[in-house]
């Protein structure tokens, strides 16, 4: 009996499951009521959409305290990244399974977190215990001449190899003031959902003092960006993992949810394909293709989905931006449609800067009906439809709800995390489809 090679396929890979939480679950305590947290989650927003901008718009990275207004750019070889996500996974990190809580961004490859002991007064005082390397028996420090061709190619100025001790050495910039300074080291981290371990590459922060400090309720950040074969640090690059499936938690809800590697989780009822954009890997770009507002279709020219020659353009799906954006023309057209199927209620200027479309709730309290979102990503068929109606269209504030929408002068669009809550969401790099299951964490 003879076998043939071709058809041999790898055993499969074990599934890695993790919790993960809105930020908000453990920031609330810090506002005086719900409306000025939400007011500081927009506020984020804004900082992280200018910042996705000033990459994508002037294919550069950007620089530390830029003011958005004034397009300077900086060296290619300058880093400078976002300090914060809007979703916390809990993890044990170490042989002695240390339990952290860390922010995960879709939009960045960058894994690290405290370890003491720190430089003198260089690390800001988190809630979790600090991770000690010397406490894990399973640690490592990377030496960067033999494991680390990112700390040798000297391209990224992040990282940059010690001839004298053999250390990775990395020195991460955040565009709000804050800073890691470390070296780059392996050690085992547990999903502790599932309870198995895997190692892990991450820098090990020796020093966090920059011009702003980080948010003590967390130990550091994960990247989740795409799956790049060489040279990231992204989770799904450093697990080979080619599925990705997690369930964004309602706003409004303060439970928790899922993060799986390996597994599609939910069903794949609506699939959107997975577009790669050379320029920027790391970033999940899909095919988004129709508009309609209830059964009105929103008129659209093919160059605002689209990539241009230097990579710009198209449409992303970002976790870290809450608010949907489209170009400013495509939105005018948008809000229009949207307001002439609105009946019997009145517009109103609402309490926010951002968002511009804005009704006040019944005194009697009488349920307000507003009109359904209907993306469609390849062509108009129903199994290619996401469909967006209540919390996924309208945001509450002050008494108001506004339309959780909005245009800005850039010729790409995001796909945000308030039109996403509690949509079960597969990201499939090996068949390039992202897929929805409508509420599968709702």
């Amino acid at each position: 009996m003879s076998l043939d090679p071709s058809k041999l396929s790898d055993p499969p890979m074990p599934s890695y499951t993790f919790t993960i939480y809105h930020r908000d679950v453990f920031e609330k305590s810090k506002f005086k009521n719900y409306d000025s947290l939400l007011k500081d989650r927009l506020a984020r927003c804004e900082d992280r959409a200018n910042y996705i901008a000033s990459i994508l718009d002037d294919n550069n990275n950007v620089e530390e305290g830029a003011n958005y207004s004034i397009r300077e750019k900086v060296p290619k070889s300058t880093s400078i990244y976002f300090a914060h996500g809007e979703y916390v996974a809990s993890f044990l990190l170490g042989s002695n399974e240390v339990k952290t809580l860390l922010q995960i961004d879709t939009g960045s490859d960058l894994v690290w977190w405290q370890c003491g002991p720190c430089e003198a007064n260089k690390c800001y005082k988190q809630v979790d215990p600090l991770y000690f390397p010397t406490n894990s028996k399973t640690y490592r420090k990377i030496d960067c001449k033999l494991h680390s061709s990112r700390c040798l190619d000297n391209v990224d100025k992040t990282y940059k190899c010690n001839s004298y001790n053999n250390e990775c050495n990395y020195n991460i910039r955040f565009i709000s003031g804050q800073r890691s300074k470390g070296y780059m080291s392996d050690d085992v981290i547990t999903f502790a959902l599932d309870h198995l371990p895997i190692r892990v590459t991450f820098g090990c922060g020796k020093d966090q003092m920059g011009r702003a400090n980080f948010s003590g309720y967390y130990s550091g950040m994960v990247g989740l960006g795409r799956r790049v074969n060489v040279g990231s640090y992204s989770l799904p690059s450093q697990f080979k993992s080619d599925l990705m499936s997690i369930c964004l938690p309602g706003f409004y809800s303060g439970k928790s949810s899922t993060l799986s590697f390996h597994t599609a989780t939910w069903p794949r009822t609506t699939s959107a394909e997975l577009l790669q954009n050379k320029k920027f890997p790391l970033f999940y770009y899909v095919n988004l293709y129709k508009v309609f507002i209830n059964d009105k279709e929103i008129p659209v020219h093919p160059s605002w989905w689209t990539f241009t020659k230097g990579g710009g353009g198209g449409v992303l799906v970002d976790t870290g931006t809450t608010i949907t954006r489209f170009p400013k023309d495509l939105y005018t057209v948008f809000r229009y449609t949207f307001l002439s199927e609105i009946k019997d209620i009145p517009l109103v200027k609402g309490p926010s800067k951002i968002l511009d479309t804005c009704f006040k709730e019944d005194p009697s309290g009488r349920e307000l009906y507003f009109p359904v979102v209907k993306l469609y990503f390849g062509g108009v068929n129903p199994n290619n439809m996401l469909l967006l109606a209540k919390d996924r269209v309208m945001v509450h504030l002050q008494g108001h709800y506004c339309l959780g929408f909005m245009g800005w002068n850039r010729s790409h669009s995001i796909i945000g995390s308030n039109q996403l809550q509690g949509i079960g969401l597969t990201f499939d790099t090996s068949e390039n489809t992202l897929s929805f299951d409508l509420d599968a964490c709702s």
